[in-house]
């Protein structure tokens, strides 16, 4: 994973993502996922591109139980985006083109 991506899981995201202000995109994947794995490299890309705009995070979800619970995440990928801790946004299967997805949300 790309030095510009925060690991999340349930002990640390209430500090990484609830707590955080301003935005955070939150990659709920798994190793086994293929469109996770097809999703990633689109995701490092944004961590490098929007580093300044945007803290990304990816949540296995196979390390935790409780913050995919809390948030009803059923299928994955899940990317959901945050705005000061609060969800305000979230997608369900892969993006073609994350960085204007996100752009689309954040501005």
């Amino acid at each position: 994973m790309s030095d510009s991506i925060t690991s999340v899981n349930d002990q640390n995201f209430k500090s990484e993502v609830t707590d955080y202000k301003g935005f955070v995109l939150v990659d709920f994947w798994a190793e086994w996922c293929g469109p996770c794995k097809s999703l990633m490299p689109r995701v490092e890309q944004l961590a490098k591109d929007k580093k300044d705009k945007i803290k990304i995070c990816k949540f296995n979800i196979d390390e935790g139980e409780e913050v995919p619970g809390k948030y009803g995440i059923q299928s994955i990928p899940t990317l959901i985006i945050f705005r000061d801790g609060r969800e305000i946004v979230r997608k369900i299967g892969t993006v073609n083109d994350l960085s204007s997805w996100v752009d689309d949300k954040i501005n």
